[in-house]
């Protein structure tokens, strides 16, 4: 999600935005948590610096002219809703997820023959003003949003003239109240269970909240729902209907996990030549460097491909930890590093770093768990989804099978879902996920125990290096005292 303002100069409208992962809002964040607000609960005890809260803050406190002249604060997808349809009405999606709106405060609304347009209710003032950004809540919150919706609720009148002609359509086409990206992920993906997947002795209702859905591009949302409200320290929610209407929404993340293996394969010395590799091969670098593994675990004679990580451990914090110890200031580790400058060590590089990523989404699961959560199913889409060593290494380390849906484009599927319902194709979301989800490929652990072996060593060692880290963040603190 992106936070995007509109400023007026002359007759010119700029659009200014700040993209998710903009870490600048640190300082005020941490200002923020001071206050220990009741808000807070709802966002594992803290709001992290890539909410819209501290980016609004820090805007107010270092571009006063932008602020003082901004009309409207969106979120990018409240904004081509806006765009398209006239309708300034927000989404409980984007609201509740990234500006600490209390979606909850509709439950009794929901099964209201019409319950679109509802005045926005959520929205805790005092919070607000006591983090010093009491003026957006001025003028019934005309900047920040007066009126809800439930993801899916058709929008105004439809297109208007001037977006049906931009777009080829007609006037008048049904728009959907929004989600973000990936949260149309997870309405794209969540009922994709095959047959021989699906629990017999669950409910439709017991047996969705069994599953988590991992949508994985440059960072990685984890994306779990229950019908009652579990509050898991760390992790963001729980928030009502912001995914799926009338369930509570778990939402556990990395920063950075597509960026990361990007990062460590374009920095590292060997990278021009593997680029050329894999170009003359006509392989994209990541298909290269799976086939560069499997050459050096047939060379090597190990017993099983992951091995080779031995000495090689990664903790993925590049960009902080957003779950589940909610550590913005949390850095990287790469243990293990040597001279070697070749494709073969830059393919073991980018092994222990997929394996890193794998243990903090293990992390991420146990920690839900032992929350209330009861997932042992993962479902996962988003570019590195077609990744299969990404994938295989996330079986075996989580310990769960993995469901990659039919359909390859889960965001835009779920975004169909949105359009569907508007167009009352179907009576609600779940409903239109039903019919519109598909399963593709079930990735299964693996069987042998040398390799659930191998992986809890590692998790282990994962686990202390972020404990090393504080220990060590505590003595260079005291140094410098």
């Amino acid at each position: 999600a992106c936070l995007l303002w509109f400023e007026w100069r002359i007759l010119c409208l700029r659009r200014d935005i700040i993209v998710w992962m903009d870490h600048r809002a640190l300082d005020q964040a941490e200002r923020i948590n001071s206050h220990s607000s009741p808000v807070l609960q709802f966002y594992g005890g803290s709001v992290s610096p890539e909410m819209q809260a501290p980016k609004l803050l820090w805007v107010k406190e270092n571009l006063q002219e932008s602020w003082s002249m901004a009309c409207r604060w969106m979120d990018l997808s409240d904004w081509l809703a806006y765009r398209a349809t006239g309708d300034d009405t927000r989404s409980l999606c984007t609201t509740v997820c990234k500006w600490t709106y209390l979606g909850h405060a509709h439950m009794g609304q929901w099964r209201e023959l019409d319950s679109r347009d509802m005045e926005a209710c959520g929205w805790d003032e005092v919070f607000w003003e006591e983090i010093g950004l009491g003026d957006l809540v001025e003028g019934n919150r005309a900047k920040i949003g007066r009126s809800v919706a439930f993801p899916g609720h058709a929008l105004g009148s439809g297109l208007t003239p001037t977006s049906a002609k931009e777009l080829g359509l007609l006037p008048g086409t049904p728009v959907g109240t929004s989600l973000i990206d990936a949260h149309a992920g997870g309405v794209g993906v969540m009922e994709s269970v095959p047959e021989a997947e699906s629990k017999a002795d669950l409910s439709d209702e017991e047996a969705i909240c069994r599953r988590m859905v991992l949508v994985c591009g440059t960072s990685t949302c984890h994306m779990a729902v229950s019908k009652n409200k579990l509050f898991i320290p760390g992790v963001w929610g729980p928030f009502w209907s912001a995914m799926i209407p009338e369930y509570w929404l778990t939402e556990g993340g990395q920063s950075a996990t597509g960026a990361l293996l990007d990062y460590i394969v374009e920095n590292h010395a060997a990278a021009p030549l593997l680029a050329n590799h894999a170009a003359s091969q006509s392989v994209s670098i990541f298909e290269l460097l799976n086939k560069i593994l499997l050459s050096m675990a047939h060379e090597q004679n190990i017993p099983f491909l992951s091995a080779l990580s031995q000495d090689t451990h990664v903790l993925p914090d590049f960009h902080g930890n957003r779950s589940p110890v909610a550590d913005p200031k949390s850095k990287g580790v790469i243990c293990g590093l040597t001279l070697d400058t070749s494709e073969k060590y830059l393919a073991l590089l980018y092994l222990a770093t997929i394996q890193g990523i794998a243990y903090g989404t293990r992390h991420i699961v146990e920690h839900c768990n032992a929350h209330g959560h009861k997932i042992d199913t993962l479902l996962a889409c988003g570019g590195l989804a077609k990744n299969s060593l990404y994938i295989q290494e996330h079986a075996d380390i989580i310990g769960c099978p993995i469901i990659l849906p039919r359909e390859n484009e889960s965001v835009l599927l779920g975004a169909s879902v949105l359009g569907a319902v508007a167009a009352k194709k179907f009576s609600g979301i779940h409903d239109a996920m039903k019919s519109m989800n598909a399963a593709g490929k079930v990735v299964h652990p693996s069987s042998d125990p040398r390799v659930k072996k191998y992986h809890d060593a590692k998790y282990k060692i994962f686990r202390s290096l972020y404990e090393q880290q504080l220990s060590h963040r505590s003595t260079m603190a005291q140094a410098l005292q």
